[in-house]
């Protein structure tokens, strides 16, 4: 993956660092995990964030081969 430098106000880098420490990311990786979610609020905005979220942990779920089929009946 390709990567460029931004310029990003220092509160909202301050904020980003305390809240990946505490949820054991990066400070970019909290950024990008915070513009992931603003670009599907975006997209669905009659969605409510913990269908959002949780929209977010079925993908890394499927990703990480953790999901099993579902049998109707």
């Amino acid at each position: 993956m390709a990567t460029n430098s931004i310029r990003l106000d220092q509160q909202l880098i301050e904020k980003a660092t305390i809240i990946a420490k505490a949820l054991d990311r990066t400070t970019p990786k909290q950024i990008e995990h915070w513009a992931k979610i603003g670009e599907m609020m975006e997209d669905n905005p009659d969605l409510p964030y913990e269908f959002v979220k949780q929209a977010i942990i079925a993908k890394a779920e499927r990703e990480a081969g953790k999901l099993e089929p579902y049998e109707f009946g």
